[in-house]
């Protein structure tokens, strides 16, 4: 039995992946996680990695009350949440993993009301951490960087017709990095000029179109650089093992080392996406065209490109009182 002093440290190891965790719980605490991943998968639609991050969270949150015995939610205290959420903070005190917890427990305790339980009393103790969404602007690129960025791409490379086509697809259509691994060779429809997108973040077919320098960007991969391979996926790995499709941390790492090449410190694909909606907001479009083009299954997702906005701020900003404006 380790010391409980040890307890905090062995657990920010376990979330680092530095060591194991603890075996798999089985009986009741097992059954009911399996229910709970099967309401958030069919009910609320989620993905396979959100779930597994809040299934882990419960999973502590039930053998610490219920190892051993029958999970009776309608048994747990207030003060039995409150000093669970202490303890996963004293393993990991970070405003992220708060808000984390806070919104992992208040997820499943709906879910038990739903299941007819009292969760109110212990909704009541979860306090949700500060924190300001749209404190800050988007990272985006300026147009000189996204020029170099593209022009990076030479044939010092061992790959540059790739690298080059995956940074259109994230910089032309906003692609996310595992929308692009899944990317299929029957996704392209060439005469159409299309993309449709399966198996996206919201859970939906997608049809986008297919711009010229983007399409031409893929046509150069595949006719020139592609391996030849049984793979449908339309960009597959260079190197052994052969006939596979590459990940998304290899789409990551492509756009990473692409940054690092021409010394953007920023350098995370999501500053393509940022760049895409920063230049629509900036060419005049509104936030719901921002909306469309980024997927975002809510409008509020995309409020924060209002303030990238320049012209329309200006419109609406007040004189600051005693200038001459």
């Amino acid at each position: 039995m380790p010391h409980a002093a040890l307890v905090p440290v062995l657990e920010i190891l376990r979330v680092g992946g530095v060591i194991a965790r603890v075996p798999a719980p089985t009986g009741p605490i097992a059954d009911e996680l399996s229910r709970y991943d099967a309401h958030m998968s069919s009910a609320r639609g989620l993905a396979a990695g959100t779930r597994r991050d809040r299934l882990r969270i419960v999973e502590r949150l039930l053998l610490s009350k219920f190892a051993g015995r029958p999970v009776a939610v309608n048994s747990l205290l207030p003060e039995d949440v409150r000093q669970f959420i202490v303890e996963q903070l004293q393993a990991l005190a970070t405003t992220s993993n708060a808000i984390t917890i806070a919104s992992t427990l208040r997820a499943y305790l709906r879910y038990r009301a739903t299941c007819g339980d009292v969760v109110q009393p212990l909704l009541a103790v979860i306090a949700s951490p500060a924190h300001w969404s749209m404190a800050s602007l988007p990272r985006s690129l300026k147009p000189e960087e996204v020029d170099r960025l593209l022009n990076s791409f030479t044939d010092a490379l061992s790959s540059p017709k790739r690298g080059y086509a995956v940074v259109r697809l994230a910089l032309d259509l906003g692609l996310r990095g595992i929308e692009i691994s899944r990317l299929q060779l029957a996704d392209i429809d060439w005469r159409l000029g299309t993309v449709t997108l399966k198996r996206t973040k919201s859970r939906r077919q997608d049809l986008l179109p297919l711009p010229v320098v983007t399409g031409r960007a893929l046509e150069a991969y595949l006719r020139h650089e592609r391996p030849k391979t049984s793979d449908t996926a339309v960009f597959v790995r260079c190197l052994a093992p052969h006939d596979e499709s590459i990940g998304v941390d290899a789409i990551r790492r492509i756009v990473r080392d692409a940054f690092r090449r021409v010394g953007i410190q920023h350098g995370r694909g999501h500053a393509l996406r940022h760049t895409v909606a920063c230049r629509i907001v900036n060419q005049g479009g509104s936030i719901k065209e921002v909306a469309d083009v980024l997927r975002h299954r809510s409008l509020n997702t995309s409020m924060i490109y209002a303030k990238v906005d320049h012209g329309a701020l200006s419109g609406v900003a007040l004189p600051w009182p005693g200038s001459a404006a």
